[in-house]
């Protein structure tokens, strides 16, 4: 019986293949971290009127955190300093908006006429081209539109409805985002330091070190992000502004807003401006202005993309790509907003968590270093009175 006995030999892990165990402890690891994440995404899509104002509060913080710091450093006080970064961020923010929809006014009524005039010259090459569509199949086509639209009037009355309803969530999301920003600018580090304390005692320095450096990730996003959409809205607008092309400006403050969302904003904006440019000034200047923004965005991709922005976040271009589409099917436009901020944060952070932490030798103090001549110097006065010293050895 004794050759018949099962030993630790015979074990079931130990016959597995080593392989297969290591798949398998992959992958039920694997299942519990998407678990988690699953369950995460669904507790913030509860709570997704309060999750998005505090996350663009914080990109905002990123952005006049900085300059906060740097009028306390030179004696302002703190609370004078939040309110005087917050006014002038408001008034620029706002004088921006006046500007653009002033500029967006006044070239609104010659806009209409080139379009008018642009459609005008469409119906007569319909009608005169290859299709031979008259007046008559136009007028019906619009008709047909006349139509749908009053038989959907009930859908679209309960769009506007919903849409109303978004609004109301959209200023009170405004008020949220403006006040954690206040708390944010004026004692960021303390909230911080709070939430630390959530984490074990033994562990809260890591933790602590490791947010710091999300957080200067997310201030170099926030510039660098800011500096490529600058140079993207001078170099299209520039371009719209030489050809004539009406609304110049609005369409590169466009541009400078859509850079924000990184590859997916510059193109959406720069099909704007060639749609503009095509409407009102023809398909030559189209595609002048076609040439104009693959340029820009060559530049863009090519030289500011790898020197400010790679630097700021140390992340792949396909790692940026994939986070915006995650990012735009998860939660549409504010996804892709926030996905690659996201996406840096935890980079840097996690990073940080699991590099090896090297004990920190305590610093020798500097009169004393300067006090005490080299050994080499005077070799008596380190050596004790009745002992020899290396050199006599």
């Amino acid at each position: 019986m004794n050759d018949f006995k099962i030993t630790t030999r015979d074990d079931a892990a130990a016959s597995i293949p080593r392989v297969l165990r290591v798949s398998a402890a992959l992958s039920w690891r694997l299942l519990v971290v998407v678990g988690a994440l699953y369950v995460v995404g669904l507790a913030v899509g509860q709570i997704y009127v309060v999750v998005i104002p505090v996350a663009i509060a914080l990109l905002l913080s990123a952005l006049l955190a900085p300059i906060v710091s740097w009028l306390a450093r030179r004696g302002v006080p703190r609370a004078v300093a939040t309110a005087m970064v917050l006014i002038g961020g408001l008034a620029v923010v706002g004088g921006v908006l006046t500007f653009v929809i002033n500029a967006f006014i006044e070239g609104f009524p010659d806009l209409q006429r080139q379009v008018v005039a642009s459609l005008n010259q469409l119906k007569n090459s319909l009608a005169q081209g290859p299709l031979h569509i008259n007046e008559e199949q136009i007028g019906h086509y619009l008709t047909q539109a006349q139509d749908w639209l009053a038989a959907n009037q009930a859908a679209l009355t309960s769009g506007a409805l919903s849409t109303a309803g978004t609004f109301g969530n959209f200023l009170t999301g405004l008020v949220l985002a403006l006040f954690t920003l206040i708390y944010f600018l004026h004692d960021g580090r303390g909230v911080w330091l709070f939430v630390t304390k959530l984490a074990p005692k033994h562990v809260r320095h890591r933790v602590d070190v490791a947010g710091c450096r999300g957080f200067a990730s997310l201030v170099g996003f926030v510039r660098a992000t800011a500096l490529v959409a600058v140079v993207d809205a001078l170099g299209i607008g520039t371009g719209l502004m030489i050809l004539g092309v009406p609304l110049a400006i609005p369409l590169a403050a466009l541009v400078f807003l859509g850079g924000f969302v990184p590859i997916v904003g510059a193109v959406a904006s720069g099909a704007v401006a060639v749609l503009v440019a095509l409407v009102t000034k023809g398909w030559i200047v189209a595609l002048i202005v076609v040439g104009i923004v693959l340029a820009v965005q060559q530049i863009e991709g090519n030289v500011l993309q790898p020197l400010i922005l790679g630097r700021a976040v140390q992340i792949h271009a396909l790692g940026v790509v994939l986070a915006i589409s995650i990012g735009m099917v998860v939660s549409g436009i504010v996804g892709a907003l926030l996905a690659v901020p996201l996406v840096a944060v935890l980079n840097s952070a996690i990073r940080s968590l699991v590099e090896v932490e090297e004990p920190a030798e305590p610093p020798e103090p500097a009169d004393r270093a300067e006090a005490e001549p080299p050994p080499d110097e005077t070799p008596d006065e380190k050596t004790p009175t009745g002992s020899t010293s290396n050199s006599e050895v």
